[in-house]
């Protein structure tokens, strides 16, 4: 509520309390430092876990299996995902979702020792639906809470957290595997329970995400007055996205998004490395992701005053940059041994394929924070953006899914590297027309409609 006998507009934080109303529990900042610890936890252990190849096994079809069923199921919870979160809120939603990382994990410490694979399968399509859950309102969180013109900046320092993640995810079979030779083909025990334990710490820290009506930003304004909807309606919503023009164009950047980690998993990182080396790549892996994310997050939100210009400079610099780094990954795959197995210790054989990978994450974090920086410039409300979220996300894992079946047909790693290339660079010009088309300088309307809070309200870091 604005205070009284003044315009909801007029209504500002104090310059005396902006020092503390940075760190309040309510504020955009710190829900997004929140979201990125629960995702740290639970999807960033689980990209440790499968950047390895094989989920830490020798044979990868087990992995193959148990990804192509995650990855089917997210498919479709993925889209279904946004609704969900507008009838449930983000307490729930997020919790289901993070709860069924730490049973995935457990599928394959269960593999250890049994061989089994049937458990891993159903343990990847139950992840799949918890997935979809737990992207869908991560992604309605990252684009809706954040102010207007500091989204792209918001987006990398959740990228940032997200991924450091995978950098502790990867120092966890790097460390406990370092004394096993070159011989070990599995990970431990041990590498497995690491991944469980911070998998459940971050379902619990799920908690703890306000829901967006109770969010304030810095000038006293809600991120949004949302009304949770019903089965109906977020149905109805559903159904109307795949005739939206504008999820439309985002298809093929979606469907790539995840396509290109079997090849750089399977067949980049697993064949080309050892057990502790693939382990020590991932820390590089998913560092270069976080160097990435504020990377384009400055692009995206400094670079030119007019939003729309700088939605087109970012794809472009993405754009240049995937053909180089998907250049220097058809050069490796020409000249590679097919026999020798790298150690981090060989020094200038090891280097040129070490930094083909590191650039492989930092062409990830830049595509996908560029994606979400768009898919966040075309509305502020968090019931509309959850959709189109849950769209990009559904769409994705359908991709993830072909891909992962695909390498487990055997098709050759020289197909799957033109496929991908091909497939993102068809992607760019399909965004840069959506920014060109859709994206507004402000969006106004929205705007206009969030309510207001007193700014003694917002200093104590709660609502009315």
């Amino acid at each position: 509520m604005g205070t009284p006998g003044n315009d909801d507009s007029s209504t500002q934080i104090p310059e005396s309390a902006k020092s503390s109303y940075l760190f309040r529990y309510n504020s955009p900042l710190i829900q997004t430092v929140l979201i990125g610890f629960v995702c740290f936890c639970c999807p960033g252990m689980f990209n440790a876990l499968s950047g390895m190849g094989g989920g830490g096994q020798l044979n990868t079809t087990a992995s193959n299996n148990a990804l192509t069923a995650l990855y089917t199921t997210f498919a479709v919870f993925g889209i279904l995902g946004g609704g969900i979160y507008n009838i449930l809120g983000p307490h729930l939603t997020l919790f289901a979702g993070c709860s069924t990382y730490v049973l995935y994990a457990g599928s394959f410490l269960y593999y250890n020792h049994y061989q089994h694979q049937f458990f891993a399968i159903t343990a990847g399509a139950i992840l799949g639906i918890g997935a979809g859950l737990l992207w869908a309102a991560q992604g309605a969180i990252m684009t809706s809470y954040p102010p207007e013109n500091r989204k792209g900046t918001y987006i990398s320092i959740f990228w940032s957290i997200f991924n450091m993640g995978g950098v502790i995810g990867g120092l966890i079979p790097f460390i406990l595997n370092y004394n096993r030779g070159d011989s070990a083909a599995t990970v431990n025990d041990g590498t497995y329970i690491g991944f469980m334990a911070f998998m459940s710490a971050g379902a619990v820290l799920s908690l703890t995400i306000l829901p967006a009506s109770k969010v304030v930003r810095d000038d006293g304004t809600r991120c949004t007055n949302m009304l949770y909807s019903n089965v109906t309606n977020e149905c109805f919503e559903i159904l109307k996205l795949f005739y939206n023009w504008k999820m439309l164009l985002i298809v093929p950047a979606a469907w790539c998004s995840n396509f290109f980690y079997t090849y750089q998993f399977n067949h980049v990182n697993k064949l080309q490395f050892n057990l502790r080396t693939r382990g020590f790549n991932n820390v590089f892996y998913w560092g270069a992701q976080m160097l990435g994310s504020i990377g384009i997050g400055y692009v995206m939100d400094f670079s030119f005053k007019s939003r729309r210009k700088r939605g087109v400079v970012g794809v472009c610099v993405v754009a240049l940059l995937a053909s180089g780094i998907w250049g220097g990954a058809l050069a490796n795959q020409i000249n590679r041994d097919l026999v020798a197995v790298l150690d981090f210790k060989e020094g200038s054989r090891y280097a040129g394929p070490f930094v083909l990978f590191f650039c492989f994450g930092l062409l990830d974090a830049m595509f996908q924070s560029m994606v979400y920086w768009v898919i966040g410039a075309l509305a502020n409300d968090s019931e509309i953006l959850s959709r189109y979220v849950g769209f990009y996300k559904g769409v994705q894992s359908a991709g993830a899914a072909v891909a992962w079946q695909i390498d487990n047909q055997k098709v050759s790693a020289m197909t799957q590297l033109i496929v991908n290339w091909v497939l993102t660079t068809v992607s760019y010009p399909l965004l840069l027309v959506l920014v060109v088309l859709a994206v507004k300088e402000e969006n106004k309307g929205e705007e206009e409609q969030a309510k207001r809070v007193a700014p003694s309200s917002a200093e104590n870091g709660f609502v009315q």
